[in-house]
């Protein structure tokens, strides 16, 4: 038997064999009921008539017996067309009376027992069913005997359960699938708390560890695997919680001992040491504040109510970035809408996501070039660097956390772009990367034009008091 991976399914399909058994067996054993109705009723009648027969005999002075038949009754029991026959006999089983012509007793050769169906064929080819009765008048004991052709006219009992199967019996099969349809409706509705569960347990993920399933509405036989399920959540939530709080406890504490060993960095002598110690110490602060960027982003929602201008927030990061690509000797480039572009999403996680994007383009762009940050109307930024590119089998892997192509690079721990690749995933959007082309008119090359990254946020409505007018000119440049 297939087994079906639905609950309905396995209930219905079990549901369809039972229906189909007891279609069969119902009407079945409802027809043996109404023919032993109808055969009890049959006996009932025949042994009335069989006393109204007895009323009928009177014993005589000589110990004869006579039988007068009222004349209003006579055509029930008179000819072929007679509703009942009978037929009196004595002790011996010598006929004294029969309503045959023949003279004849209505069953030959049988023991007389009146707990017993009687039946004989009759000549015209239909079955005369009957009992024998055994009845004391006077001094003697006589045997009545009574018999009805259940084929007669005015016989509708047995009619009755003829036609019970091709009139009657067919309507069980549509009562019964009617239950089937009526029966869906309830199991669907008892699976509703089920159901709702499940959209609960959807929604269930590092930002909302807080949720859990609905246990008072639940179905007693599935209470226990729903109370299993939420301890397991809690144990779940408190492992990451430390994690978390781990992490942001470590990066935290370690900014103090950074700064310190900063101070002593600078109060030593100028020379190569001092450099490269403060340069070492610059990426070890700069990894610390990604990690602690990761582990606020881990518990970050989003209001379903927060804006942010796409535009303005992109004019801060070239702002900011400015003085540092100017150190590096390249270039740094806000282009694109003038005007605010509204998104939704939180401006902070937003600054941080597409900052990220522009130190990582211009860490990989050569000396004197240009790392452009383009914001499109729709939501969309799109940072694009002069480096190598991005080979397409990593396009996937460079938002993994700790991943590097080259780990002999001091001042990358793998964590920028993981940060972006967060900010998007909690924001409802998504970060793209693809090459560009050696002439620089968009494609998607293999290398040799720079790589770009497209940051996509969901379009959002302006605040009611925005002006519909532009407050940033489109070119905002950083030379160097």
């Amino acid at each position: 038997m297939t087994r079906f991976r639905s609950i309905i399914s396995r209930v219905v399909a079990l549901h369809v064999i039972a229906i189909g058994a007891t279609s069969i067996l119902m009407p079945l054993a409802l027809y043996w009921l109404l023919d032993q109705a109808a055969n009890s009723l049959h006996r009932d009648a025949l042994r009335g008539q069989a006393a109204t027969i007895a009323s009928f005999l009177r014993p005589t002075p000589e110990g004869g017996l006579t039988l007068h038949i009222p004349p209003e009754m006579q055509a029930l029991y008179g000819g072929a067309y007679g509703l009942y026959a009978y037929a009196v006999l004595d002790a011996d089983k010598h006929v004294l009376f029969t309503s045959r012509e023949d003279g004849k007793p209505l069953f030959e050769d049988e023991d007389p027992n009146p707990l017993d169906w009687l039946k004989r064929r009759r000549s015209s080819g239909s079955v005369l069913f009957g009992i024998t009765v055994p009845r004391p008048i006077g001094q003697h004991l006589y045997w009545i005997q009574v018999g009805q052709d259940l084929s007669h006219r005015d016989v509708i009992i047995d009619d009755i359960v003829t036609s019970f199967f091709p009139r009657v019996a067919w309507i069980t099969f549509p009562i019964l699938l009617l239950l089937l349809l009526i029966d869906i409706l309830i199991f669907r509705r008892a699976l509703d708390p089920v159901r709702d569960a499940s959209t609960t347990a959807a929604a269930i993920g590092p930002t909302r560890t807080d949720l859990r399933l609905p246990e008072q509405s639940m179905p007693r036989e599935i209470e226990p695997l729903v109370h299993a399920v939420n301890q397991a959540l809690d144990r779940l939530e408190a492992g990451f919680r430390a994690q978390r709080d781990f992490t942001a406890d470590v990066a935290h504490e370690l900014r103090t001992p950074l700064a310190i060993m900063r101070a002593r960095v600078d109060s030593l002598d100028a020379g190569p040491v001092r450099e490269s110690l403060r340069g070492d110490l610059v990426n070890m602060t700069r990894t610390v504040n990604q990690v602690l960027d990761i582990a606020e982003l881990e518990s970050f929602v989003i209001g379903e109510d927060a804006r942010a201008d796409l535009h303005e927030v992109c004019s801060e990061v070239v702002a900011f970035m400015a003085p540092i690509a100017v150190d590096a000797q390249k270039s740094l480039a806000l282009t694109g809408a003038g005007r605010p572009v509204w998104v939704h999403g939180h401006s902070e996680a937003v600054f941080r996501a597409v900052r990220n994007l522009v130190e990582n383009g211009l860490r990989h762009t050569p000396k004197d070039g240009e790392v452009e940050v383009e914001v499109a109307p729709d939501g969309v930024v799109c940072v694009l660097d002069q480096g190598p590119g991005v080979p397409e089998a990593e396009r996937e892997t460079i938002f993994r956390r700790f991943w590097r192509r080259d780990r002999t690079r001091p001042e990358s721990r793998g964590l920028g772009l993981a940060i972006v690749a967060r900010v998007a995933e909690t924001h409802g959007g998504s970060i793209t990367v693809r090459n560009r082309p050696h002439d620089g008119q968009g494609g998607d090359g293999q290398g040799g034009g720079g790589a770009m990254f497209v940051l996509s946020f969901r379009p959002a409505p302006p605040p009611p008091a925005e002006a519909d007018t532009a407050t940033q000119p489109a070119g905002l440049t950083a030379a160097n």
